[in-house]
Order: C-alpha cells, then sequence, then structure tokens
C-alpha cells in the first residue's frame, strides 16, 4: 500500500462524506486506503486520533486531511509525486483554498518571546516552519525519525509542535502551491480555553504569559499611535 488518508469526524458527518467523496471523485494514481476515525462518540482529541488512523494505516505515506476537506483533481498525486523527488522532507502541506476559490492562509513562522507570529499564505512553493495539518503528507522517513503526533495537544498547537520536531530531525515541511485542496471552515472562533492550553503546554506557562503580555502591549501601543 503507497498511500493511506487519514480522516478524523467529530460531529461532521455531511463533510466526512463530502470529502471521502471528492477522494474518490479524483483518486490517487497509487494504491491507497481510507482510514476515518470517528471522534463523534468519544473525543479522544484530533492529535490522539489521528494517531490512531495512522497506527492502524497499512500505506508508506500518510495523508493527514480534515473532514472539511475537498481535494481537487490531481492534488494528492502532486503531493505525493513531490514527496518522492524530495528526500530531505518530512512533510508537504497542500495550498488551501476557502469555498469561494480565494486562497486561505495557512504557514506560521516558528513564534518566539520576541516574534508574535502571524498566520500566512505564500505566493509560491517553499519551505515553511509550521503548516497546518488540513492537508498534511508524512513521509516514511518522517514516521521513523519523528513518529506520531503529540497527544498532550488535545487541539491547537499540535501542527506547531509536529513541525517544530521535523526541523528537529533535520528534516523539511514544505508548503506545496501547485496542490490545491478546499478547507471549508468558518473564521477563527478567537481564543478558547483548549487554545490557551496548547498555547501553554508549547511555550511553557512563563513564555505564553510573556507572549501574551506583548502582544497586549503592542496592541496598546498601535491605538495610542492612532489617537495621536
Amino acid at each position: 500500500m503507497e498511500l493511506s488518508i487519514i480522516i478524523v469526524n467529530y460531529k461532521t458527518p455531511e463533510l466526512t462524506k463530502k470529502c471521502v467523496e471528492s477522494i474518490k471523485k479524483y483518486p490517487p494514481k497509487v494504491s491507497y486506503e481510507i482510514v476515518v476515525i470517528d471522534n463523534s462518540v468519544d473525543n479522544v482529541g484530533f492529535a490522539k486520533g489521528n494517531n490512531e488512523g495512522i497506527k492502524k494505516a497499512k500505506g508508506k505515506y500518510i495523508l493527514l486531511l480534515n473532514s472539511d476537506t475537498e481535494v481537487k483533481k490531481n492534488s494528492i498525486d502532486t503531493m505525493l509525486e513531490f514527496a518522492k523527488k524530495h528526500s530531505d522532507l518530512g512533510a508537504v502541506a497542500s495550498r488551501l483554498l476557502n469555498k469561494d476559490g480565494s486562497i486561505q492562509p495557512s504557514c506560521f513562522d516558528f513564534p518566539t518571546i520576541f516574534k508574535i507570529t502571524k498566520k500566512y499564505a505564500p505566493e509560491s512553493s517553499q519551505v515553511v516552519d509550521v503548516a497546518v495539518m488540513a492537508a498534511f503528507l508524512i513521509t516514511p522517513k518522517c514516521l521513523q525519525k519523528v513518529g506520531l503526533l503529540d497527544e498532550k495537544y488535545f487541539m491547537y498547537f499540535e501542527d506547531f509542535d509536529y513541525c517544530r520536531r521535523i526541523k528537529k530531525a533535520g528534516l523539511k515541511v514544505y508548503y506545496l502551491a501547485e496542490a490545491e485542496i478546499v478547507h471549508i471552515h468558518g473564521a477563527s472562533g478567537g481564543v478558547n480555553k483548549l487554545l490557551i492550553e496548547s498555547a501553554k503546554k508549547y511555550h511553557g506557562v512563563l513564555g505564553y504569559y510573556v507572549q501574551t503580555f506583548i502582544l497586549w502591549s503592542v496592541q496598546k501601543w498601535q491605538k495610542l499611535l492612532k489617537i495621536f
């Protein structure tokens, strides 16, 4: 088996169905399987749900695909072919599109205490620090050297953590603009309890509060500049 496509469903049966239908409409040229993990009854979290799928997978390559995505023609093949040609890759992330066809920001720089990072959309294919895991192809070398997602992240920041571990393993995360996948999701719901908990785990409690203070200070300074 060449490819395993992992989809974690959490109370999105219609979206999951459309996602699977889009794969069958534009199937990869290689041998593949679709593994759906249902988190609807017992929600074990995004990281653990995907890990359960990876453990069941029989494919060499693993494509983590959100249930609210729809693949476009040749998108999976483009990602897979690119990964096979570049031995230094840990993961390949597709370009994400909104339902109206506009490009969706899906990449980050690694945050530091002095640098608050913002999500952005690269204009072209390139190596990036972090790519969201809505459509995230993991290579066999990455699975061997980096392993599974860290389950201490129930939701949020598992992508930051995994991409950081990929870099520490001497591999790269690549944003592939030539592969496009529609990501049907609403605007960010803002800061919530899960996001804060995950941020503290990623940055450390002290780092989280230092970054929060810096961000608050910058916003206050920007407001003052507008007044004067």
